[in-house]
């Protein structure tokens, strides 16, 4: 008796843990996922977010604009020589002379192999310098209404046909926090190393899980795809004579940096590889937000994107048309440095596009200027391309969702930059999926 009452403790205490988790790992029953007609791989597209206000005008500078000179200190500032000497970028904006951040050399690659595309002066057109409030309406889809109760990429996942059998993870966030993009989501999983994706003790709480969780609940289409999805994973990483899993190996000798960002999008690839049905994935990249010093901290997180981004793209080659990475920022920096060697909350930013099917190796969008008058409230970068503009042209085109009235509630004027290869579906600004 004694045993039977410690093994049913024990297994109590399993579910109890379990339970949670597995009910927010619901898998593709209970949301539709973005498929190819014919179950065939689909379009992938990777959402990778610079949380603290990224400093656009630090990472993509007008070097020889003298209003971009005049207002900011040497160290904060991207020059054409001596040691901020930025990375010269052929087809630019306005006739100006942009230039990377010297620490961004990867970037300078894919952009001069036409992978990468760079959008200017874009972001909420209405304007926030609060972190919170920024991220809140861009990850919900909207300028203004922060109490719709899902995220975008939500949407997006609902506003898609199913998915077929046996692909269970579509959606995917990297790390251990869901971001406000997927709230409300039921399928999406939370993952930030695969080779600790698993259950952990004894073998048969798998099978005791699966005769538990038999009905048609949410709770029980949860349970049971969840525990696939581990199954899924497992089943396919490598592993040694013990049966422990082996050490991912990236294609064409990559080496991914030692970074948490690096090693989100080293998961991804492997994800990738696996075709376990992935569409959607989300990464958060922080520490952007540089009000002091900004200089050798601001140098690091280049890099490390740089490095990140360039090693993740060589190691997919062969899914490189599939995949279309999308990276973005809350709001820019302003235009003048402060009395700390840094920036303060802005307005206009960059967003980058990289992918197969983007039209690399230029700059997109209409540059506002920065002389005095043509500065938001004389003093940000202006919003000249509405962050869902970028988004929707992605959605059209690479992930066969012309939804953008349900996806973006209140969006209505779509405008293309043309980033991207494909014809854009005809656009649905109706708000019911």
């Amino acid at each position: 008796m004694t045993n039977l009452i410690h093994t049913n403790m024990k297994r109590r205490e399993f579910i109890i843990g379990c339970s949670a988790a597995i009910a927010a790992m619901a898998g593709s029953r209970i949301t539709g996922y973005s498929f190819a007609p014919d179950g065939s791989p689909g379009n992938i597209l990777i959402y990778v977010f610079l949380r603290g206000g990224c400093d656009g005008l630090n990472l993509v500078a007008p070097v020889n604009d003298p209003n971009y000179i005049a207002n900011r200190t040497a160290d904060v500032r991207v020059t054409d020589s001596g040691d901020t000497e930025g990375l010269s970028l052929g087809n630019g904006l306005a006739g100006l002379d942009f230039r990377l951040h010297k620490k961004t050399s990867a970037l300078k690659e894919l952009y001069d192999s036409n992978a990468l595309a760079i959008i200017h002066a874009a972001g909420l057109t209405n304007g926030t310098r609060s972190h919170f409030d920024a991220m809140d309406l861009i990850e919900r889809g909207s300028l203004q209404n922060k109490t719709l109760n899902e995220g975008w990429l939500t949407r997006f996942l609902k506003s898609v046909p199913a998915a077929p059998e046996g692909n269970n993870i579509a959606s995917v966030a990297i790390g251990t926090v869901m971001p406000t993009s997927f709230l409300g989501s039921n399928g999406t999983l939370a993952i930030s190393n695969l080779n600790d994706y698993k259950l952990r003790g004894d073998k048969r709480y798998a099978s005791i899980l699966q005769s538990l969780y038999t009905g048609n609940s949410l709770l029980d289409e949860a349970a049971q795809n969840a525990l696939t999805s581990v199954a899924e994973i497992n089943n396919q990483l490598p592993k040694d004579v013990t049966n422990t899993p082996m050490p991912y190996v990236p294609e064409n000798n990559v080496k991914y940096p030692e970074s948490p960002l690096a090693k989100s999008l080293q998961t991804l690839a492997q994800l990738i590889k696996m075709e376990t049905g992935l569409r959607v994935a989300s990464v958060d990249y922080g520490g952007w937000d540089t009000h002091e010093h900004q200089q050798g901290a601001f140098a690091n997180l280049a890099d490390g994107l740089s490095t990140a981004l360039g090693a993740f793209y060589n190691d997919i080659s062969h899914h490189q048309k599939r995949v279309t990475l999308l990276v973005m920022s809350e709001f820019g920096r302003r235009l003048k440095s402060n009395k700390s060697n840094g920036t303060d909350h802005g307005h206009g930013n960059v967003m980058l596009v990289l992918g197969g099917e983007v039209k690399g190796g230029k700059m997109y969008g209409t540059w506002p200027g920065l002389e005095n008058e043509q500065l938001d409230n004389h003093v940000d970068l202006a919003v000249t391309t509405d962050y869902r503009h970028v988004l929707s042209e992605i959605l059209l085109k690479r992930m066969a969702n012309p939804k953008l009235g349900y996806i973006f509630p209140g969006y209505k004027d779509y405008k293309p930059l043309n980033f991207l290869n494909g014809n854009a579906l005809q656009i649905d600004y109706n708000n019911a999926k």
